[in-house]
């Protein structure tokens, strides 16, 4: 390996590696890598140009040729940005998506106290992000992947936030009436949909984060009826949802008994969050 290789070379060349595989930004991409391998915050390439050592440059290459293979890039620098988190991420768990910010915006603004469920944690991002910026008396994230809940673990460790990780399936585990919310980002893909996702994602992200039987809304279906169960009266459940199964998701809400049932959009303008309360009448 050569010595005294200029780091905007080095990106240069990772960026037409990237281009030739058909990765989209190439620039770009190759800019985050050597950003996020590096733990630098900025992705701004520092002035006056410096040289880069040999282990760095063949670190650097590595995972290129990593993401010019299509492995996704989260996965590659083993981080993903959510909100104000910078968290772990591996194929234990699906990458956090932009999207999901929004979910916890929307529970944020009609609960921020109390005791909350995370349905299906993950990578722990939703859970993390409540205990961070709500005021709960306790944020729960439950998962039945043990290596998912373990990934979670670590970025509870790396945040230093409280949150109280439970092996479980959906909220089963819970008694009537025990919580004031429940939030989840469950899999709501049809198995035609999965089929047709990107390889990158089929062949990487674990499929049972993101397929729920022949019509997408099984996951769905047991969390909002779990949710009528378990929430306090008046307490609210907010879930993401598949765009295009706005309507079907809103009536396996009502047909819960879950009341005041609302889809709201996402920053995109598509169906993207469903909120719903359980009734305070008996």
């Amino acid at each position: 390996m050569s010595e005294g290789v200029l780091l905007r070379d080095l990106i240069l060349g990772g960026a037409g590696r990237l281009a030739a595989a058909g990765v989209a930004e190439p620039r770009r991409e190759a800019v985050r890598l050597w950003a996020d391998l590096a733990g630098l915050e900025s992705y701004a390439l520092p002035l006056p140009e410096p040289t880069v050592d040999p282990a760095s440059v063949e670190r650097f290459q590595a995972a290129v040729e990593r993401r010019a293979g299509g492995e996704p890039l989260s996965y590659v620098t083993g981080i993903a940005g959510f909100r104000r988190l910078t968290l772990a991420a591996d194929p234990r768990a699906l990458i956090p998506r932009p999207e999901t910010e929004g979910l916890v915006d929307l529970l944020l603004a009609h609960r921020t106290a109390g005791r909350v469920a995370d349905v299906g944690t993950g990578t722990g991002c939703i859970a993390l992000a409540l205990a961070d910026e709500g005021e709960y008396r306790q944020v729960i994230g439950v998962e039945r992947s043990r290596g998912a809940l373990a990934l979670a673990g670590e970025n509870r460790d790396r945040t230093g936030l409280r949150v109280d990780l439970v092996a479980g399936d959906l909220l089963s585990g819970f008694a009537d009436g025990c919580l004031d919310a429940v939030i989840s980002n469950p899999p709501y893909l049809t198995e035609s949909e999965y089929e047709a996702l990107d390889v990158a994602v089929r062949s990487h992200e674990p499929a049972e984060a993101l397929a729920s039987g022949r019509d997408g809304l099984r996951a769905t279906e047991a969390v909002l009826a779990g949710a009528a169960r378990v929430l306090i009266p008046g307490g609210v459940v907010a879930l993401e949802i598949d765009a295009a199964r706005p309507r079907e998701s809103a009536a396996l809400a009502a047909a819960a008994g879950l009341v005041d049932v609302s889809v709201h959009a996402d920053l995109f303008g598509r169906a993207r969050y469903l909120l719903a309360r359980r009734s305070e009448m008996p």
